[in-house]
């Protein structure tokens, strides 16, 4: 992988998970069983941004979550830095980054505090620990909250919070789900200048998202993912073509889905 700058590689990736009773009623259906991620293949590269673009309920946020080791796949295999996320999770839990909303922030501990604790569990020297905590709270704002206990503090300071605790050991792949859902404009502005900033530094991001001009301003490469399956996988240019990249996603979209949206 390193002779190709080759970073990350998917190989027929597959989850399914089993619907209960009112999992089939949301999802309109009578199967017991949901195909989340059905085989899905492709690879992102050192030093770039890659899409991962999508519906609500494409896979994306399931894809991510194979490739941080949150949940196994039934079948296939991906590679982080070179390690299997089956076999290596530890290794590969090493050379990531991983951020969702969904990260809960015990409210009744500091920034400060959690940025502690996080890094020792990577188990990062003291001193070093210290520089990068003063250089990562001052570069999100968070310094004058340090001490403030989370359930005191904004959404977005949150999810600063969450964005410089996913990265307190300095990654090499940073991984992002949905990475300004929930944001306001001035907090989403931060994250995706971030973002551009870890992409300076040589770093790899890989981001799911839905919104089309956030690809266009950060992504380097782009999948685009429906029902599970990765209809669309190339540069930027190669997937939109002629056409604005919202154009080729209905375009896709329509031809799988035979659907008009």
């Amino acid at each position: 992988m390193e002779e190709t700058g080759e970073i990350v590689r998917v190989e027929g990736l597959k989850k399914t998970f089993t619907l209960s009773r009112k999992q089939q009623k949301i999802e309109k259906t009578g199967l017991s069983h949901k195909v989340a991620v059905d085989g899905l293949s492709f690879s992102a590269y050192r030093g770039q941004i890659y899409g991962l673009l999508g519906p609500n309920g494409a896979g994306k946020t399931t894809t991510l979550r194979m490739l941080s080791t949150l949940i196994k796949p039934d079948a296939g295999d991906a590679f982080v830095c070179g390690h299997s996320v089956v076999r290596e999770a530890s290794k590969v839990r090493d050379a990531i980054g991983f951020m969702t909303s969904d990260l809960k922030l015990e409210a009744f501990f500091t920034p400060s505090y959690l940025f502690d604790f996080f890094g020792a569990m990577h188990g990062i020297d003291k001193d070093a620990l210290a520089n990068r905590k003063k250089s990562l709270f001052s570069r999100f704002g968070i310094d004058r909250f340090a001490e403030v206990k989370v359930q005191d503090l904004s959404t977005g300071m949150k999810q600063k919070i969450s964005l410089v605790v996913s990265i307190v050991h300095d990654p090499d792949v940073v991984i992002f789900d949905e990475p300004t859902n929930g944001l306001d404009v001035l907090t989403a502005k931060v994250v995706t200048d971030f973002l551009l900033e870890l992409k300076e530094m040589g770093k790899s991001v890989l981001l799911s998202t839905h919104i089309f001009s956030l690809v266009e301003k950060l992504c380097d490469r782009v999948g685009i993912i429906i029902d599970g399956k990765m209809i669309a996988d190339g540069t930027l240019d190669e997937v939109r073509g002629d056409m604005t990249l919202e154009e080729r996603f209905f375009e896709t979209y329509h031809n799988v889905k035979g659907e008009i949206v």
